[in-house]
């Protein structure tokens, strides 16, 4: 279940005093899990910023329709699969969650059994500025692509003067260094997944697995992918179940308990992708705390300019999602948890 950590060991306050985003120790914050995202988060129902040929609807009127649904272990949100959509509606029903709380320095562990696919389709995870308004603050796309993709595209969005180098530390192949959203019909700076299997029904025939980003104003923003059978899978991405207590999860004060760590290092491998941060692109000026977000939009800017280009996708895009319910029996999210570290002492 959700939950959020205050920090027990007040005789130990000297010793957080020291741990900083530079140490790259990151305590947990909060968890999500099954139901957890009926409370914590917000369900949007406004039209669709990207102008695609989606209808989101509200958590009563999904629940209704079992858009989605909720186990102790699993949270299920999906596009209506049953029904055509009228030429005068906004489109097919789908989902489009917020989450209530943000963070800045942070990271993020998200570990997703199935994700939406097929043509005409575009999931995303992401995070944004709470403050805003778009594109202040900054945003941050973790997962994201558009019809047959097989491959991730991690993105940065941005106000003016953020560019990224051409080569960096990363395993992914740049696709774009400007980040300003007002540039180039806001393609952002991103970043082409090279792995096998990170995306779409590649990574959904895998068993789906684990992405995860870490940011921080010393080290930038960094993301990672690893599919669910990867033996490379770190233990403390990998771990799950009770926050207190999960065996082999590091400690904020071994011997103690306390609630787990997370330490992004070398040992994890070199990133997907990674955006650093300093005269280029200085974090405090285009990055502030970020809610995290949930979607699923049909066509669009993205998924509906690449649709003619997608192999065994054919005809219109949007006579494809108004005529053809029975292609979205695949187009659903299914997470088994998420979970968020924060900086110790970071306000919560």
């Amino acid at each position: 279940m959700r939950t959020g950590y205050a920090y027990l060991f007040i005789c130990f306050t000297s010793v957080l005093m020291h741990l900083s985003a530079g140490s790259a120790h990151f305590v947990l914050k909060d968890k999500y899990e099954g139901s957890d995202f009926y409370s914590g988060w917000r369900w949007e129902t406004d039209n669709d910023p990207t102008h695609g040929r989606v209808n989101y609807v509200d958590q009563a009127t999904a629940i209704a329709h079992n858009y989605t649904f909720a186990t102790d272990s699993k949270f299920v949100m999906r596009a209506d699969y049953e029904n055509a959509v009228p030429p005068y509606a906004r489109g097919r029903d789908s989902v489009r969650i917020s989450s209530y709380d943000a963070y800045d320095e942070s990271v993020i562990v998200l570990d997703v059994q199935h994700m939406p696919e097929g043509c005409s389709t575009w999931p995303a995870f992401w995070t944004l500025s709470q403050k805003g308004p778009w594109p202040q603050g900054g945003e941050i796309d973790i997962v994201e692509g558009v019809n047959q993709a097989a491959q991730n595209l991690a993105s940065l969005h941005t106000t003016p003067n953020c560019v990224m180098p051409q080569q960096r530390f990363q395993t992914g192949t740049t696709v774009s260094t400007n980040c300003d959203a007002h540039a180039n019909f806001n393609q952002g700076c991103g970043t082409d997944f090279t792995k096998g299997a990170s995306y779409g029904s590649y990574f959904n025939a895998r068993g789906g697995g684990f992405f995860v980003m870490a940011r921080s104003r010393n080290e930038g923003i960094r993301v990672w992918f690893w599919q669910r059978d990867d033996p490379a899978v770190p233990d403390e991405v990998r771990q799950s179940g009770s926050a207190y207590g999960v065996p082999g999860a590091p400690q904020l004060f071994p011997g103690f308990g306390g609630p787990p760590t997370i330490h992004p290092d070398a040992t994890w491998g070199t990133p997907d992708a990674d955006f650093p941060v300093g005269d280029g692109c200085i974090y405090e000026d285009h990055f502030d705390a970020h809610m995290m977000v949930f979607d699923l939009t049909f066509c669009g800017d993205w998924a509906g300019a690449d649709y003619p280009n997608s192999p065994g996708c054919s005809g219109d895009c949007v006579d494809f999602v108004n005529n053809n319910p029975d292609e979205f029996t695949e187009a659903y999210w299914e997470i088994n948890s998420l979970r968020v570290y924060t900086v110790p002492l970071q306000p919560i």
